[in-house]
């Protein structure tokens, strides 16, 4: 029979949840780029270098604040993370001018980052409190399905809002639900470590966290191949839209599409099991997904039927987006708790990197190539990367 103290981490993985919907609602996302250049009077030129900084921010910030969770407290984490990225959301729309938005999108970087492996290593540590931690790859789909959600709803309605109330208002609104996200956080009770816990130093944290992951084999292999996919996947966020551009799709249609991008990967997520069934194995899922993934950005690279677009841009968020929950569960395995948000941030920070570094690379590419060669070279990097992966199949652990 569960102990009062015990239903109470239980009950932190439904409030996690809670957390991720209204931290993942972004009313902005499908205006985004109007509010930059039709409000913010940016040129899509700057627009990308915002998005650059904003990379380059969680780079420079996505370890410190993993140590801070550790060494604070992941509910500390988060509740610093809830009240940043709803003051940095109400901030844009302060004043339209580059400087305010860079300002922003640094306190949002740090916002996020500060959420970045605190939630997953808290809701593992939930689980470990109450004996639950094998069914810690299922919890953590769940949650990324559930950010999915808030990402799907704010989808879905921030066109409607930016239409009926204007284009700075989605950022408003998303600030709401953000600070709403707070109230989820500070009911959560955060587990105690079963040694007696002494604070440990700051520098400390950082070093040892940092040093454990470069040390740990299967660690360093599951965060390089985590890295190098993701990064190449997110170039589907930033190009999707020109294609549906150039097949002529009208702009108050792409909302939909990402919608349906959206509900694939909350599929995926959904039924790991049952996929991982369906490729013969954890790896199997993994790497077919990457070759599917990749097989989508050779499409693009060739077609321009809408009837063959839209279906590979859905493949392309769905099999390439759906993945990292799953990194995520199997490295906690690895990890031990009092180190887990400062690995887990360090190897987010791997993969911010990897971000950054191909969002600069794809934009150079660009202005030499066309937006079909561009594509058709990532699906066959993703091809690569997947059949010539060096992940092993004893070293997914559920």
């Amino acid at each position: 029979m569960p102990t009062p103290k015990t239903a109470a981490y239980e009950s932190n993985l439904w409030k996690l949840n809670a957390t991720r919907v209204f931290f993942s609602m972004h009313f902005f996302g499908p205006v985004l780029v109007p509010f930059f250049t039709q409000w913010g009077g940016l040129t899509l030129s700057q627009v990308f270098f915002l998005n650059s900084w904003f990379f380059f921010c969680n780079f420079l910030f996505e370890v410190p604040t993993g140590a801070a969770a550790d060494h604070l407290g992941r509910k500390t984490s988060l509740v610093l993370g809830s009240l940043l990225g709803g003051f940095a959301a109400f901030l844009y729309t302060s004043h339209p001018a580059l400087g305010v938005f860079l300002v922003a999108e640094a306190i949002f970087a740090l916002a996020y980052t500060f959420y970045s492996g605190a939630d997953e290593a808290l809701a593992y540590d939930s689980l470990k409190a109450f004996g639950m931690e094998n069914s810690s790859k299922k919890v953590l789909a769940r949650m990324g399905s559930f950010r999915l959600g808030g990402i799907l709803f704010g989808s879905l309605t921030g066109g409607f809002i930016a239409a009926k109330f204007g284009l700075p208002s989605t950022l408003r609104a998303t600030g709401i639900a953000i600070f709403i996200s707070l109230l989820f956080v500070l009911l959560i009770r955060e587990p105690k470590s079963r040694k007696p816990r002494t604070r440990v130093p700051y520098l400390k944290v950082l070093k040892d966290g940092v040093r454990f992951l470069m040390g740990h084999r299967v660690l360093w292999i599951l965060t390089l191949e985590a890295a190098l996919v993701n990064a190449l996947v997110w170039a589907i966020i930033w190009l999707y839209q020109p294609f549906l551009e150039q097949s002529g799709l009208p702009l108050r249609y792409y909302g939909v599409v990402q919608a349906l991008s959206i509900v694939g990967q909350i599929w995926v997520l959904s039924n790991v099991e049952k996929l991982e069934k369906l490729f013969g194995s954890k790896r199997g899922l993994l790497t077919g997904g990457g070759i599917v993934t990749g097989l989508a950005f050779l499409v693009l690279g060739w077609a321009k039927p809408l009837f063959v677009v839209i279906p590979a841009i859905i493949l392309a968020f769905t099999f390439g987006l759906s993945r990292m929950p799953l990194f995520s569960s199997y490295m906690n395995k690895y990890i031990p708790s009092g180190m887990r948000a400062t690995v887990l941030s360090t190897s987010s920070m791997v993969r911010t990197f990897g971000i950054t570094a191909t969002n600069l690379v794809v934009g150079v590419g660009l202005a030499y190539w066309s937006i079909r060669t561009t594509a058709f070279l990532i699906g066959l990097s993703l091809i690569a990367l997947s059949v010539f992966s060096r992940i092993e199949e004893g070293q997914l652990k559920d």
